[in-house]
């Protein structure tokens, strides 16, 4: 019997993504045992420094560096991440293949809605992204910097006395906790993370046998979607700690349609914008998005974070 070794991050919501990714292969194939293995991450060892400084000290991201290493290395057939932790450029040797149906890609406020917050409520969330968007729809939020697992992180509302924190939607579904999403934010106004939603299928380029395995479950229309929107990231050469957001959504016409933002931390400056183009060209609509982005203005944000951060 052939055995497929799967890699994922050790969290709750890591383990919830390889049952979910997996179940309809071993209806399949139920002559291939696909089994697990966690892997730790430098994010997940490191619980407080910035993930900034932990993605320096691993060479690479703070949720993939590990993983992919080990893929590399044979010690594992496949990772199954989350799309937005990923960099844009796959390490040489390895390559994603199409995701399965994405999840909700939205940012869910859990604890109250937007509009129910207090003038001067305490929100948590370390995603530059999200600090950026809120502070521009609501400059008078504090923001307090929180990392960890989605479980942890929603229990801070009362250990840190926050009025609020931001999930995305996705890991609150996959874990069963619809019940703790009070508002589910507006992409108009929060583009969530390119890729946000999706999961991240990693193999290597050689394996054609697993590659042939896990396309059947494969979604095009995802696929397209997250194409497009890792493409314009790409472009403004950024990554998970710039606040970009982008969202992709296929249309019944053989269109694909991108909206695209970026906001300084402050929330004082935000460039946004909106492109259809073919849907058999994802990454060329991506990286023209990001071109009329960067005509706004969207690179000297961009640089300001960078600077800021370094």
């Amino acid at each position: 019997m052939t055995t497929y070794l799967v890699g994922s991050r050790a969290s709750n919501l890591a383990k919830a993504q390889v049952r979910e990714y997996l179940h309809p292969l071993r209806e399949r194939f139920p002559e291939i045992t696909f089994t697990h293995r966690v892997i730790l991450e430098g994010g997940d060892k490191d619980r407080r420094s910035l993930l900034s400084a932990v993605s320096a000290v691993s060479g690479g991201s703070a949720f993939s560096s590990e993983q992919e290493a080990a893929l590399s290395r044979g010690d594992v057939d496949v990772v199954v991440h989350s799309l937005k932790d990923l960099p844009t450029s796959n390490p040489r040797g390895l390559v994603l293949v199409p995701p399965p149906a994405r999840e909700d890609v939205r940012d869910a406020l859990c604890g109250s809605t937007l509009a129910g917050l207090r003038r001067g409520a305490r929100i948590g969330t370390g995603a530059p992204r999200r600090i950026a968007q809120l502070l521009a729809v609501r400059p008078d939020l504090e923001v307090v910097p929180i990392r960890g697992n989605v479980p942890p992180r929603l229990k801070k509302i009362e250990t840190m006395g926050l009025d609020a924190v931001v999930l995305a939607a996705a890991g609150l579904r996959r874990l069963g906790l619809d019940d703790a999403i009070d508002e589910l934010l507006p992409l108009d106004l929060f583009p969530p993370s390119p890729g946000q939603g999706a999961l991240g299928i990693q193999v290597r380029e050689e394996d054609a046998a697993v590659r042939a395995v896990l396309s059947t479950v494969g979604d095009m229309a995802a696929d397209t979607e997250v194409l497009a929107e890792r493409a314009l990231l790409a472009e403004l050469h950024g990554g998970c700690s710039v606040p970009v957001g982008a969202y992709a959504e296929s249309l019944p016409n053989g269109e694909l349609a991108l909206l695209g933002q970026v906001t300084s931390l402050d929330g004082q400056q935000r460039v946004s914008g909106t492109l259809t183009g073919p849907s058999a060209e994802p990454e060329k609509l991506g990286a023209a998005l990001a071109g009329e982005l960067i005509d706004q203005g969207a690179r000297t944000i961009l640089d300001a974070v960078r600077g800021g951060s370094s």
